[in-house]
């Protein structure tokens, strides 16, 4: 099993603005214009908090956004849209009751990246850059009390995007 984080920060470290809002990404570029297609291939599972599928739910079709990964969503609310169970609990107890030899990816932040970073289940961050300061929002990672180790294995560069790609040492 590897876990992944894939995600794009503002320069100032920010996941979305305060309200959630994805504007500034949506101004910046595309999945398209990225990695994305590749990355998401090598999936099996998706794992996102609520107020994360809320807002792909905004964009358009949340199964037809991610129609090949089992997804599941953090939440202690009912969730009726099809592909996608909702859960609760520890996101680290969930993912270590999953099978082995999937390919998990983190969609997002806060709790649920935090919990897998805190019991070091992350194997893989990559982290892509937009050209956009906004000043206060939702960080990618909230305050910690323990230190991760990661290794740069590559850079790349997709329109105004940089994407920096780390493993776990």
């Amino acid at each position: 099993m590897s876990v992944f984080f894939y995600g794009c920060v503002t320069l100032d470290g920010y996941l979305s603005g305060r309200g959630h809002e994805l504007d500034w990404l949506e101004e910046t570029g595309a999945a398209e214009e990225t990695g994305y297609a590749g990355f998401y291939a090598q999936m099996d599972i998706a794992l996102m908090g609520r107020r994360t599928f809320e807002a792909v739910a905004a964009a358009g079709d949340p199964a037809a956004i991610y129609p090949t990964t089992e997804n599941y969503v953090f939440t202690h609310r009912p969730l009726s849209q099809k592909g996608f169970t909702a859960v609760s609990g520890d996101p680290a107890v969930f993912v270590e009751g999953l099978e082995r030899e999937k390919n998990i990816w983190v969609l997002g932040g806060g709790a649920i990246l935090a919990s897998l970073l805190d019991r070091e289940l992350v194997d893989h961050m990559v982290v892509q850059i937009a050209p956009v300061l906004l000043g206060d929002g939702i960080p990618l990672f909230p305050r910690r009390e323990s230190r991760c180790r990661f290794c740069l294995e590559e850079v790349r560069r997709y329109g105004q995007f940089a994407e920096m790609v780390y493993r776990k040492i």
